[in-house]
């Protein structure tokens, strides 16, 4: 591999533009500026810099895209959908600190104007279950680039991200209801590294996770009109932990649980989760009853500790019926008789900051009783701890200010 040095005689020659079509190792002055746009095919290293990003980039089988610390990725909503998305066998490696962040933003500022950040791999999931009760262990991505994803890899590695901020992502891409998300991770492996991310003000989740076994750490998420976070296709990370969402303007679910509606064993562990909703929150276009802090269904379950909920009042009224948020609801029967009522479903030191109730039922047709060693409360319960730094600050505001 070639490797451009940028010599103390050559800084007036200001690097513009390095595309995916390029073998090179960039090394240059902190000051590099350039294009990023079509097919990565082989490693590449941006250093530190300002870069747009321009179109579906997409990082191939056998490559590595590696981005230093301090850099800043712009999207732009003029040049179409554009996405940062890595596939199946290859690496996205971001080595940001918390003064130092590696940003990806879009010009406009506005929610939903590009695909955020999408990694693709093999590890297990369950995306359902054929007619004679077999789990189906492969599915297509929702987010309209139509890509299998799922397998027997368990330790599948998509690289690593640290300290990391995706800016007014969720982007409908198309068919014009196919959506993307702040981080969306498909079948992503154990040995993938995810510690101190921030989704901020998207239009859709912050993160999903869809199957797959790897776990993250130290997750914000701000502002995101969708849920804070979500996933499906029996995602069983078990070393997540310390977690905060905030909720204004516009969101859904604090965190939104489901499995495909395949009873399962394997869910996840996350420890030290906060979960607040500004006042005047209202819900998504088109989903007026989703006001709850957490909610399982289709056979979601797993096991939640060191839990702080806040802000979670909603009322809502549609003809005759009112509903009211809760801190945890049970979305259908079937995820209450074989989640709840079996124990595979806990909820451990939760607290609850004001008068929500702890939980609820979905329909009229059953109601929620969970063992009671399953769902604790606590006066004491911390929540998410987080590092301050430049990786939780957007425009002047700090992300922390209200965990």
């Amino acid at each position: 591999m070639k490797k451009l040095v940028f010599s103390l005689a050559l800084l007036s020659l200001v690097f513009t533009s390095c595309t995916s079509s390029d073998d090179d190792t960039v090394t240059t002055t902190p000051t590099a500026t350039g294009d990023i746009t079509g097919d990565i095919t082989t490693s590449k290293t941006f250093v530190k810099g300002t870069y747009s990003l321009i179109g579906a980039v997409r990082v191939k089988s056998g490559a590595t895209l590696t981005f230093e610390a301090g850099s800043i990725i712009t999207a732009d909503v003029t040049d179409g959908s554009d996405v940062l998305l890595v596939e199946n066998g290859g690496k996205l490696n971001i080595s940001g600190t918390a003064a130092e962040p590696v940003v990806f933003t879009e010009k406009s500022k506005t929610a939903g104007s590009w695909g955020g950040i999408i990694i693709f791999g093999d590890a297990p999931i369950v995306s359902g279950k054929t007619s004679d009760g077999t789990p189906i262990t492969t599915a297509t991505s929702e987010d309209g680039t139509n890509i299998v994803y799922g397998g027997t890899n368990a330790s599948h590695n998509g690289g690593s991200l640290k300290y990391v901020r995706v800016e007014y992502a969720g982007k409908k891409i198309l068919d014009g209801n196919s959506e993307m998300n702040g981080f969306s991770f498909y079948a992503v492996g154990s040995g993938t590294v995810l510690e101190n991310l921030v989704a901020y003000k998207g239009a859709d989740d912050g993160f999903e996770f869809y199957g797959g076994t790897v776990s993250a750490k130290n997750l914000i998420s701000y502002g995101n009109t969708d849920d804070s976070f979500d996933w499906q296709d029996g995602w069983q990370g078990q070393a997540n932990t310390n977690w905060y969402a905030y909720q204004t303007g516009a969101g859904n679910y604090g965190m939104e649980i489901e499995a495909k509606s395949v009873n399962n064993s394997f869910g996840p562990k996350v420890s030290n989760i906060t979960l607040r909703r500004a006042a005047g929150t209202v819900t998504e276009s088109g989903n007026p009853t989703e006001i709850d802090a957490i909610q399982f269904k289709k056979e979601g379950n797993g096991e939640y500790s060191n839990i702080v909920i806040s802000g979670y009042t909603n009322t809502v009224t549609s003809g005759s019926t009112t509903t009211n948020a809760v801190a945890v609801r049970i979305q259908d029967a079937n995820t209450n008789t074989n989640q709840v009522l079996t124990g595979k479903i806990k909820m451990l030191n939760v607290k609850i900051s004001d008068n929500t109730p702890l939980s609820g039922a979905g329909a009229s047709t059953f109601s929620v009783a969970f063992p009671s060693a399953n769902f604790t409360t606590s006066t004491t319960a911390t929540g998410a701890a987080l590092t301050p730094g430049t990786w939780a600050i957007v425009d002047g505001v700090n992300l922390l200010g209200n965990l």
